[in-house]
Protein backbone atom coordinates (compact mmCIF):
# COMPACT_ATOMS: atom_id res chain seq x y z
CA UNK A 1 0.00 0.00 0.00
CA UNK A 2 0.90 3.33 -0.98
CA UNK A 3 -0.50 6.51 0.54
CA UNK A 4 0.76 9.73 3.07
CA UNK A 5 0.93 9.93 6.25
CA UNK A 6 -1.11 13.32 6.12
CA UNK A 7 -1.45 15.91 3.46
CA UNK A 8 2.11 17.49 4.17
CA UNK A 9 3.22 13.65 2.76
CA UNK A 10 2.07 15.04 -0.86
CA UNK A 11 4.29 18.03 -0.69
CA UNK A 12 6.79 18.15 -3.96
CA UNK A 13 7.59 16.17 -7.05
CA UNK A 14 5.43 18.13 -8.85
CA UNK A 15 5.44 17.66 -12.71
CA UNK A 16 7.30 19.45 -15.29
CA UNK A 17 5.15 19.77 -18.73
CA UNK A 18 6.37 21.22 -22.09
CA UNK A 19 4.59 24.36 -23.53
CA UNK A 20 3.34 24.75 -26.72
CA UNK A 21 1.51 27.22 -28.25
CA UNK A 22 2.48 30.59 -26.66
CA UNK A 23 6.32 29.58 -26.93
CA UNK A 24 6.23 28.68 -30.82
CA UNK A 25 8.28 31.21 -31.64
CA UNK A 26 10.86 30.27 -29.53
CA UNK A 27 13.83 27.73 -30.73
CA UNK A 28 14.03 25.89 -26.89
CA UNK A 29 12.06 23.17 -25.53
CA UNK A 30 10.18 25.14 -22.53
CA UNK A 31 8.87 23.24 -19.77
CA UNK A 32 6.89 24.26 -16.90
CA UNK A 33 7.40 23.02 -13.21
CA UNK A 34 3.83 23.14 -12.67
CA UNK A 35 3.88 24.01 -8.59
CA UNK A 36 0.01 24.06 -7.89
CA UNK A 37 0.09 20.42 -8.25
CA UNK A 38 1.26 21.12 -4.57
CA UNK A 39 -1.80 20.38 -1.95
CA UNK A 40 -1.73 24.38 -0.74
CA UNK A 41 -1.93 24.53 -4.64
CA UNK A 42 1.69 26.85 -4.54
CA UNK A 43 5.20 26.16 -4.87
CA UNK A 44 5.43 28.23 -1.34
CA UNK A 45 3.80 24.83 0.78
CA UNK A 46 7.51 24.00 0.35
CA UNK A 47 9.35 26.58 2.38
CA UNK A 48 6.14 26.82 4.63
CA UNK A 49 6.87 23.18 6.10
CA UNK A 50 10.82 23.54 5.37
CA UNK A 51 10.16 26.66 7.99
CA UNK A 52 7.78 25.60 10.30
CA UNK A 53 10.15 21.83 11.05
CA UNK A 54 13.13 23.86 10.84
CA UNK A 55 11.39 26.23 13.69
CA UNK A 56 10.66 23.39 15.83
CA UNK A 57 14.05 21.53 15.74
CA UNK A 58 15.48 24.98 17.33
CA UNK A 59 12.82 25.63 19.57
CA UNK A 60 11.08 28.75 17.98
CA UNK A 61 7.01 27.53 18.38
CA UNK A 62 5.92 25.30 21.03
CA UNK A 63 3.15 22.96 21.33
CA UNK A 64 -0.33 24.49 21.01
CA UNK A 65 1.84 27.85 19.69
CA UNK A 66 0.61 30.37 17.33
CA UNK A 67 2.34 31.22 13.62
CA UNK A 68 2.50 34.63 12.79
CA UNK A 69 3.06 36.15 9.00
CA UNK A 70 3.15 38.86 6.36
CA UNK A 71 1.71 37.07 3.68
CA UNK A 72 0.40 37.76 -0.05
CA UNK A 73 -1.94 34.07 0.58
CA UNK A 74 0.52 31.30 -0.80
CA UNK A 75 2.86 31.52 2.53
CA UNK A 76 -0.61 31.54 4.50
CA UNK A 77 -1.97 28.60 3.37
CA UNK A 78 1.39 26.80 3.53
CA UNK A 79 1.59 27.33 6.88
CA UNK A 80 -2.07 26.80 7.79
CA UNK A 81 -1.52 23.73 6.27
CA UNK A 82 0.92 22.71 8.63
CA UNK A 83 -0.34 24.20 11.54
CA UNK A 84 -3.35 21.68 11.25
CA UNK A 85 -1.00 18.50 10.92
CA UNK A 86 0.97 20.26 13.96
CA UNK A 87 -1.84 21.60 15.84
CA UNK A 88 -0.51 25.33 16.07
CA UNK A 89 -2.75 28.54 15.76
CA UNK A 90 -1.93 30.34 12.92
CA UNK A 91 -2.84 34.45 11.94
CA UNK A 92 -1.89 35.72 8.66
CA UNK A 93 -1.48 39.30 7.88
CA UNK A 94 -1.70 40.36 4.41
CA UNK A 95 -2.29 43.50 2.46
CA UNK A 96 -5.57 44.78 1.11
CA UNK A 97 -4.82 44.81 -2.88
CA UNK A 98 -4.88 40.64 -2.27
CA UNK A 99 -7.47 38.64 -4.21
CA UNK A 100 -10.71 38.49 -1.75
CA UNK A 101 -10.48 34.25 -2.89
CA UNK A 102 -7.14 34.53 -0.96
CA UNK A 103 -8.58 35.43 2.09
CA UNK A 104 -11.45 33.24 2.09
CA UNK A 105 -9.46 30.42 1.02
CA UNK A 106 -7.11 31.19 4.68
CA UNK A 107 -9.91 31.83 6.75
CA UNK A 108 -12.01 27.98 4.91
CA UNK A 109 -8.43 26.53 6.35
CA UNK A 110 -8.69 28.02 9.87
CA UNK A 111 -6.33 31.19 9.75
CA UNK A 112 -7.68 34.61 11.48
CA UNK A 113 -6.61 37.32 8.62
CA UNK A 114 -5.75 40.77 9.59
CA UNK A 115 -5.62 43.04 6.34
CA UNK A 116 -3.49 46.21 6.19
CA UNK A 117 -3.19 48.92 3.96
CA UNK A 118 -0.92 48.33 0.65
CA UNK A 119 -0.20 52.03 -0.23
CA UNK A 120 1.84 52.72 2.89
CA UNK A 121 5.78 52.43 3.65
CA UNK A 122 7.50 49.44 4.68
CA UNK A 123 8.26 50.42 8.13
CA UNK A 124 4.81 51.99 8.78
CA UNK A 125 3.20 50.76 11.70
CA UNK A 126 0.07 49.92 9.80
CA UNK A 127 2.10 47.80 7.05
CA UNK A 128 1.97 44.67 6.67
CA UNK A 129 5.45 43.71 7.60
CA UNK A 130 5.03 45.74 11.16
CA UNK A 131 1.80 44.68 11.55
CA UNK A 132 2.69 41.03 11.59
CA UNK A 133 6.24 42.18 13.95
CA UNK A 134 3.72 43.82 16.28
CA UNK A 135 1.42 41.00 16.75
CA UNK A 136 3.80 38.40 17.61
CA UNK A 137 5.21 40.79 20.40
CA UNK A 138 1.78 40.76 22.24
CA UNK A 139 0.54 37.15 21.43
CA UNK A 140 2.06 34.50 24.12
CA UNK A 141 3.95 31.29 22.32
CA UNK A 142 4.19 32.74 18.93
CA UNK A 143 6.74 32.51 16.42
CA UNK A 144 7.02 35.41 13.51
CA UNK A 145 7.54 33.60 10.21
CA UNK A 146 9.40 35.90 8.70
CA UNK A 147 9.32 34.53 5.42
CA UNK A 148 11.92 37.56 3.41
CA UNK A 149 14.63 36.57 5.63
CA UNK A 150 14.38 33.48 7.32
CA UNK A 151 16.90 30.84 5.78
CA UNK A 152 14.56 28.18 5.40
CA UNK A 153 12.73 29.37 2.70
CA UNK A 154 16.04 29.24 0.33
CA UNK A 155 16.72 25.42 1.80
CA UNK A 156 13.42 24.37 1.13
CA UNK A 157 14.03 24.60 -2.88
CA UNK A 158 18.03 23.95 -2.84
CA UNK A 159 16.73 20.45 -0.82
CA UNK A 160 13.67 19.81 -3.31
CA UNK A 161 12.74 21.85 -6.01
CA UNK A 162 16.30 22.39 -7.44
CA UNK A 163 16.98 18.41 -7.61
CA UNK A 164 13.57 17.20 -8.87
CA UNK A 165 14.26 20.10 -12.11
CA UNK A 166 18.27 18.85 -12.30
CA UNK A 167 16.67 14.82 -12.27
CA UNK A 168 13.25 15.45 -14.64
CA UNK A 169 15.40 17.13 -17.38
CA UNK A 170 18.44 14.43 -16.91
CA UNK A 171 20.30 17.22 -16.13
CA UNK A 172 20.06 18.80 -19.41
CA UNK A 173 18.46 21.97 -17.98
CA UNK A 174 20.00 25.64 -19.63
CA UNK A 175 18.18 27.99 -18.25
CA UNK A 176 15.38 28.73 -15.01
CA UNK A 177 13.41 31.33 -14.95
CA UNK A 178 10.83 32.51 -12.48
CA UNK A 179 9.13 35.82 -10.82
CA UNK A 180 11.03 36.95 -7.84
CA UNK A 181 9.22 37.84 -4.38
CA UNK A 182 10.69 36.78 -1.11
CA UNK A 183 13.72 35.22 -3.29
CA UNK A 184 13.65 31.88 -1.64
CA UNK A 185 13.17 29.80 -4.99
CA UNK A 186 14.97 31.00 -7.27
CA UNK A 187 17.91 31.67 -4.71
CA UNK A 188 17.68 27.83 -3.99
CA UNK A 189 16.72 26.77 -7.58
CA UNK A 190 19.57 28.67 -8.83
CA UNK A 191 22.46 27.78 -5.99
CA UNK A 192 21.45 23.85 -6.48
CA UNK A 193 21.59 24.02 -10.37
CA UNK A 194 24.97 26.20 -10.53
CA UNK A 195 26.44 23.85 -8.09
CA UNK A 196 25.45 20.78 -10.78
CA UNK A 197 26.39 23.37 -13.66
CA UNK A 198 27.32 26.74 -12.98
CA UNK A 199 26.81 27.62 -16.93
CA UNK A 200 23.23 27.64 -16.41
CA UNK A 201 21.66 30.68 -16.35
CA UNK A 202 19.10 31.92 -13.51
CA UNK A 203 16.64 34.82 -14.71
CA UNK A 204 14.51 36.50 -12.52
CA UNK A 205 10.80 38.16 -13.32
CA UNK A 206 10.59 41.45 -11.82
CA UNK A 207 7.66 44.12 -11.86
CA UNK A 208 7.89 47.85 -12.81
CA UNK A 209 7.11 49.41 -9.11
CA UNK A 210 9.87 47.45 -7.99
CA UNK A 211 13.64 47.48 -6.84
CA UNK A 212 14.82 44.17 -7.98
CA UNK A 213 16.12 45.01 -11.55
CA UNK A 214 17.56 48.38 -10.75
CA UNK A 215 19.36 47.59 -7.40
CA UNK A 216 20.74 44.03 -9.62
CA UNK A 217 22.94 46.10 -12.60
CA UNK A 218 23.65 49.07 -10.48
CA UNK A 219 24.07 47.73 -7.12
CA UNK A 220 21.73 51.06 -5.94
CA UNK A 221 18.35 50.98 -3.72
CA UNK A 222 16.76 53.12 -5.60
CA UNK A 223 13.32 54.86 -4.15
CA UNK A 224 12.48 56.64 -7.20
CA UNK A 225 11.67 52.89 -8.65
CA UNK A 226 9.07 52.07 -5.98
CA UNK A 227 5.11 52.49 -6.46
CA UNK A 228 2.11 50.72 -6.62
CA UNK A 229 1.61 48.05 -8.88
CA UNK A 230 -0.85 45.64 -9.32
CA UNK A 231 0.83 42.14 -10.52
CA UNK A 232 0.31 39.96 -7.12
CA UNK A 233 3.14 37.67 -6.00
CA UNK A 234 6.35 39.43 -7.27
CA UNK A 235 8.03 42.57 -6.81
CA UNK A 236 9.33 43.89 -3.38
CA UNK A 237 10.13 47.49 -1.60
CA UNK A 238 12.65 46.02 0.31
CA UNK A 239 16.06 44.06 -0.03
CA UNK A 240 15.20 40.24 1.60
CA UNK A 241 17.99 38.15 2.73
CA UNK A 242 16.41 35.41 0.39
CA UNK A 243 17.36 37.34 -2.93
CA UNK A 244 20.61 36.20 -3.42
CA UNK A 245 21.86 38.38 -6.33
CA UNK A 246 24.90 36.37 -6.89
CA UNK A 247 23.24 33.40 -8.27
CA UNK A 248 20.60 35.72 -10.80
CA UNK A 249 22.22 36.00 -14.08
CA UNK A 250 19.89 38.76 -14.92
CA UNK A 251 16.17 40.29 -14.31
CA UNK A 252 13.76 40.77 -16.76
CA UNK A 253 10.10 43.62 -16.18
CA UNK A 254 6.67 42.86 -17.14
CA UNK A 255 3.88 45.36 -16.83
CA UNK A 256 0.38 44.89 -14.60
CA UNK A 257 -1.58 44.43 -18.36
CA UNK A 258 1.20 42.09 -19.59
CA UNK A 259 0.65 40.06 -16.68
CA UNK A 260 -3.12 39.82 -16.56
CA UNK A 261 -2.90 39.53 -20.13
CA UNK A 262 -0.54 36.50 -20.12
CA UNK A 263 -2.20 34.53 -17.73
CA UNK A 264 -5.44 34.54 -19.13
CA UNK A 265 -3.83 33.45 -22.50
CA UNK A 266 -2.06 31.07 -19.97
CA UNK A 267 -4.73 29.02 -19.18
CA UNK A 268 -7.13 29.67 -22.81
CA UNK A 269 -3.97 28.50 -25.21
CA UNK A 270 -2.24 25.89 -23.08
CA UNK A 271 -4.89 24.88 -20.23
CA UNK A 272 -2.49 26.14 -17.44
CA UNK A 273 -5.36 27.76 -15.09
CA UNK A 274 -2.52 29.70 -13.11
CA UNK A 275 -2.14 32.42 -10.99
CA UNK A 276 -1.26 36.45 -11.54
CA UNK A 277 2.79 35.98 -11.33
CA UNK A 278 3.06 32.75 -13.95
CA UNK A 279 1.32 35.55 -16.74
CA UNK A 280 4.57 37.80 -15.95
CA UNK A 281 6.63 34.81 -15.49
CA UNK A 282 6.18 33.57 -19.62
CA UNK A 283 5.77 37.31 -20.88
CA UNK A 284 9.81 37.63 -19.42
CA UNK A 285 10.37 34.03 -20.79
CA UNK A 286 9.25 36.00 -24.25
CA UNK A 287 10.85 38.98 -23.20
CA UNK A 288 14.12 37.03 -23.05
CA UNK A 289 14.20 35.05 -26.36
CA UNK A 290 17.41 36.34 -27.86
CA UNK A 291 18.38 34.33 -25.16
CA UNK A 292 17.73 31.09 -26.17
CA UNK A 293 19.01 28.56 -29.04
CA UNK A 294 17.91 25.29 -30.57
CA UNK A 295 18.70 22.84 -28.06
CA UNK A 296 18.40 24.93 -24.97
CA UNK A 297 16.27 23.02 -22.27
CA UNK A 298 14.39 26.52 -20.16
CA UNK A 299 12.31 25.38 -17.22
CA UNK A 300 9.78 28.20 -15.93
CA UNK A 301 8.14 27.55 -12.49
CA UNK A 302 4.49 28.41 -12.19
CA UNK A 303 4.19 29.22 -8.41
CA UNK A 304 0.25 29.21 -7.60
CA UNK A 305 -3.57 28.36 -8.79
CA UNK A 306 -6.02 30.52 -11.06
CA UNK A 307 -8.54 29.86 -8.61
CA UNK A 308 -7.43 32.76 -6.31
CA UNK A 309 -7.75 35.21 -8.68
CA UNK A 310 -11.37 34.34 -10.20
CA UNK A 311 -12.51 37.63 -9.44
CA UNK A 312 -9.69 39.72 -10.91
CA UNK A 313 -7.33 38.58 -13.52
CA UNK A 314 -10.23 35.95 -14.52
CA UNK A 315 -13.32 38.65 -14.54
CA UNK A 316 -13.85 40.88 -17.75
CA UNK A 317 -15.27 43.95 -15.97
CA UNK A 318 -11.88 44.04 -13.45
CA UNK A 319 -9.90 43.79 -16.44
CA UNK A 320 -11.94 46.65 -18.28
CA UNK A 321 -11.55 48.77 -14.85
CA UNK A 322 -7.94 48.50 -14.74
CA UNK A 323 -7.30 49.51 -18.60
CA UNK A 324 -5.94 45.85 -19.39
CA UNK A 325 -9.17 45.05 -21.78
CA UNK A 326 -10.69 47.34 -24.65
Amino acid sequence: MHYAENILGTIGNTPLVKMNKLTAELPCLVLAKYETFNPGNSTKDRMALKMVEDAEAEGLIKPGGTIIEGTSGNTGMGLALAAIVKGYKMICVISDKQSKEKIDVLKAVGCEVVVCPTDVAPDDPQSYYSTSKRLAEETPNSWYVNQYDNPSNTKAHFESTGPEIWEQTDGKVTHFICGVGTGGTISGVGNYLKSKNPNIKIWGVDTYGSVFKKYHETGVFDENEIYPYITEGIGEDILPENVDFEVIDGFTKVTDKDAAIYTRRLAKEEGFFLGNSAGAAIKGLLQLKQHFKKGDIVVILFHDHGSRYINKIYNDVWMREKGFLE
